[in-house]
């Protein structure tokens, strides 16, 4: 049976000319939040969470292009390039133009999925950057030995353990996470110096420092300063029809659950808490 958009677009072709002609619409995505999974039942920004959302944006009806609101801290390199990646390949395959709009902060992982946009536009007082990769963690060898704790780990190869937090600290593990990050973070610079070609030389960008949106406009890190709906009406004229691909929603306890799976109980939600904090320091990195 067609659609009911199928059907209303070939009644359209009977209407009088002034009213078969509809307003340009724009596909509005919120990309909230840090990247990757936050805890098991409170998943951060994600391939998996974001798919279903990326596919309906684009394949949204008569649209003229795609705009994504990105409000994110960062977070996970691989799901970070994993979004970015899919934005791409749906923009090449519907030919659409991709607008990322900054709200609050666009930083490492959330920088990089701005940058799958052909244009980036920020608020004057977003942060904007953070071009850099980090691995943060805690030591507790001299806690479990001040209580006469013995740890006891058995491998097979002899970086298995890397970097367990309940032994010293290696520099052999350490030289070793320094050039994964390395490597990681020239994918991260290559990334972003190809899709920011007019990017100035002779200044370094890619040392994990943001910038307010002002400064990032004159470094050539976002293209213009405005926000999402002066932009796109005086892009696309003052008619525009700006459609927000709508998430899932229910409440707070019901969507936690949902994301949990068959079988998840309540007895779980503490750990999303725990998620909620990690999340939080994240945000309380740029101040917010």
């Amino acid at each position: 049976m067609p659609s009911t958009t199928v059907i209303a677009d070939g009644l359209r072709r009977f209407l009088p000319a002034r009213w078969r002609q509809t307003p340009p619409r724009v596909a509005v995505l919120r990309l909230n939040g840090a990247i990757g999974a936050v805890s098991p039942i409170r998943p951060g920004l994600s391939i998996a969470t974001l798919a279903p959302s990326l596919e309906r944006a684009f394949a949204m009806p008569r649209i003229a292009a795609v705009a994504l609101i990105v409000n994110s801290p960062g977070g996970s390199a691989a799901q970070s390039h994993l979004i970015y990646r899919r934005i791409r390949t749906l923009a090449a395959e519907k030919k659409l133009p991709v607008f990322a709009f900054v709200e609050d902060v666009a930083a490492s992982g959330g920088y990089m999925i701005a940058c799958a946009a052909d244009e980036i536009i920020a608020d004057p007082a977003s942060l904007v950057g953070s071009i850099g990769v980090v691995s943060a963690g805690f030591g507790f060898d001299k806690l479990i030995e001040r209580f006469g704790i013995e740890r006891r780990v058995h491998t097979q190869g002899e970086a298995k353990a890397m970097l367990d937090p309940f032994r010293p600290e290696d520099p052999a593990d350490v030289e070793r996470l320094k050039a994964i990050q390395a490597d990681v973070q020239g994918l991260f610079t290559s990334l972003v110096s190809e899709r920011r070609p007019r990017l100035p030389s002779g200044q370094s960008l890619f040392t994990g420092a943001v910038w307010s949106g002002r400064q990032a406009l004159e470094l050539g890190l976002v293209d213009a300063l405005g926000d999402l709906r002066t932009t796109m009406r005086a892009r696309f004229g003052e008619k525009v029809d700006l459609k927000l691909v709508a998430e899932a929603k229910g409440s707070f306890l019901a969507r936690l659950l949902r994301r949990a799976g068959p079988g998840a109980t309540a007895a779980a939600i503490p750990d999303a808490w725990i998620g909620a904090i990690e999340e939080r320091a994240a945000w309380a990195r740029f101040g917010l």
